[in-house]
């Protein structure tokens, strides 16, 4: 749905992919897709190629941004071991280095992206440092990176601000790369299934249901053993895109009363957080009698609860995310080239399902760095084009965006520069 007229024009505009300066992309998608050209191997059409990493040091002014430099640099150097020349890149003129940082959530796809970039743009390096949503848009902000993927949109305070990177006066905008569920994670003693609902995972979550053997669990569940242990519930101890997405949908889903926080990067109780999504995975597969929230295409091996939605209870599925997309306006009084969403938590049709995030490529209207400002283009281009779609949801189980989105996408980069 794109209720504002003024963005209603950009749904009308369509740049074809294939018709961008930056080529070459189509040899390597054919190798993730499980194809390649005649003639060559797999491991000739498709590799992971890096140039090394060469950050300005003089553009990172904070000790955090100082620290995801660091880690930028440490991933290029282990990415280089074992990288092999490219087989033909000879369409791509592209050259330069692209440093991006944020959501944790997206990194299996960004890491698939930029592989997929690097072998068809040979000249071309991009680090992406997984330090969660909040430390990439801070990092951003304060120019320390090229753009920012984040599972929240920037805040009205963050866009009242300036964008070091951008050109002074401009701002930056949110552009939808990736949606995927968030998936209520446990690992229970003697329970294999679980059913759950918004009201119930606000009390557990805020602390106020403390036992798996609680009425209210019980009640959800009438065919299960539930131990009269302990619950365990891990959060993010990051600032996280993921934690605003999961409280946004407990603070709308949930009674009145029940959850009445603001959503927030920050978890706004105590208990037990863990850093990254990684790092919640871990804890839930580790420990005992334990619950928790993470995208759901890291989730693994794990067992994930069924959420009530209307009166039935729905697992999570790609496809059920993608339709409440479909049926989220824009956020209201924003910019009309930037697409943040305000996703419908409330649905009660079975065949959404309402605890999604959509991760955002945070990018500038212009780069103070022309040349820097086409680099970024053209890797979001990419991303968010159907073939870079294609290449998240074959390595990172993800929903691919619709051809709606994908072309307000488009219609947005092309104005920027």
């Amino acid at each position: 749905m794109w209720p504002r007229p003024a963005r209603e024009a950009l749904s009308r505009v369509y740049l074809p992919f294939t018709d961008r300066t930056v080529g070459g992309y189509f040899t390597c998608l054919a190798s993730f897709m499980g194809q390649h050209r005649p003639g060559t191997s797999q491991s000739q059409s498709c590799h992971n190629p890096r140039k090394g990493l060469h950050v300005n040091f003089k553009r990172f002014g904070r000790p955090a941004v100082i620290a995801i430099a660091a880690g930028l640099a440490l991933s290029s150097c282990a990415a280089n071991e074992g990288a092999a020349p490219a087989a033909d890149a000879s369409a791509s003129t592209l050259t330069g280095t692209l440093n991006g940082a944020g959501s944790s959530a997206m990194d299996a796809a960004q890491q698939a992206w930029i592989a997929a970039f690097q072998t068809a743009n040979t000249g071309v390096t991009i680090n992406y440092e997984p330090s969660g949503s909040g430390g990439g848009r801070e990092a951003f902000i304060a120019g320390g990176t090229d753009f920012a993927g984040s599972d929240s949109y920037l805040g009205t305070d963050e866009l009242a601000g300036e964008f070091a990177s951008c050109v002074p006066g401009t701002k930056a905008v949110d552009l939808p790369v990736y949606i995927s569920p968030i998936a209520v994670i446990f690992n229970v003693e003697g329970v294999d299934e679980l059913n759950m609902d918004a009201d119930t995972l606000a009390k557990i979550f805020s602390g106020a249901i403390t036992t798996w053997d609680d009425a209210a669990i019980v009640a959800l569940n009438p065919d299960a053993t539930l131990p009269a242990e302990t619950i365990n519930a891990v959060h993010r101890s990051d600032d996280s895109g993921t934690t605003k997405n999961f409280t946004d949908y407990l603070g709308q889903a949930a009674a009145s009363g029940l959850w009445d926080e603001k959503a927030s990067d920050t978890f706004p109780f105590g208990g037990e957080g863990a850093k990254g999504t990684s790092g919640v995975v871990d804890a839930v597969t580790n420990g005992t009698n334990m619950i928790g929230y993470a995208d759901a295409s890291q989730a693994g091996t794990l067992s994930t609860a069924k959420l009530m939605v209307g009166d039935e209870f729905v697992a999570y599925t790609p496809e059920a995310a993608a339709e409440v997309v479909v049926g989220s306006p824009l956020v209201a009084d924003r910019a009309a080239d930037d697409l943040a969403l305000d996703l419908n938590r409330k649905t009660t049709n079975p065949a959404e399902y309402p605890l999604v995030l959509v991760s955002y490529a945070i990018v500038c209207n212009e780069y103070a760095d022309a040349a820097q400002g086409e680099l970024v283009k053209a890797y979001v281009e990419f991303i968010s084009s159907a073939e870079g779609q294609a290449v998240a949801e074959e390595n990172a189980g993800v929903a691919p965006m619709t051809s709606e989105l994908i072309d307000n996408v488009a219609a947005v980069l092309a104005t920027v520069k």
